[in-house]
């Protein structure tokens, strides 16, 4: 995905420094070093009715524009949209659980208060503080475990709903770029070149 990003990018650049070349008075030809359209969408296009290489950049650029227009499918926005969906962070930062930190202590206070009352009808109030801190404090940590747990979970969920999402979005911007080829392979072919 990486390789066809920088490919659809150089492409974006191709096209605008074509567009301008064509536009401008004097046109230079460009250096042997510089990609064609045809081969940033990974074809090879071969001249079959002996056409300029001037002429197959301005072929190129028509039919880039055609099989845009044609197919509804922009790989240069294709591209920038899949960029920043992967740079996107992850919602899986830190997991808050529905327990506050420090639970445990929480309960164990709620559990003394408790125990006291049981352990006055009892008549050992000390006794009562002491069973109600023990089981106040367990409840409490239990608590905060099982909310942490839970938290993971949907975090999982999360990561699992927005991978399956970019996986989509990755199967449709292929799609896209498949049809925007035959397109454009259509074209350059009408126009006399032979493209593998």
């Amino acid at each position: 995905m990486k390789s066809l990003g920088i490919g659809l990018l150089s492409l974006s650049l191709a096209c605008t420094l074509s567009a301008q070349q064509i536009g401008s008075s004097a046109q230079t030809a460009q250096p042997a070093a510089a990609k064609s359209i045809s081969s940033q969408l990974g074809l090879h296009a071969f001249p079959a009715k002996s056409q300029t290489r001037e002429q197959q950049q301005t072929d190129e650029l028509a039919c880039y524009e055609w099989a845009e227009h044609d197919t509804g499918f922009e790989p240069v926005a294709a591209l920038t949209a899949a960029q920043s969906a992967k740079n996107s962070p992850s919602p899986t930062g830190a997991l808050t659980s529905g327990a506050p930190q420090g639970a445990g202590a929480k309960g164990a206070a709620r559990g003394a208060a408790g125990g006291a009352a049981i352990g006055a009808i009892a008549g050992d109030p000390g006794k009562g503080v002491a069973i109600g801190v023990a089981t106040g404090g367990l409840r409490g940590r239990i608590a905060q475990k099982r909310a942490q747990a839970e938290a993971q979970q949907r975090a999982q969920q999360q990561a699992q709903q927005q991978s399956q999402q970019q996986a989509q979005a990755r199967a449709q911007t292929q799609a896209g770029l498949d049809d925007f080829r035959r397109a454009y392979s259509a074209c350059m072919d009408a126009k006399g070149y032979s493209l593998k």
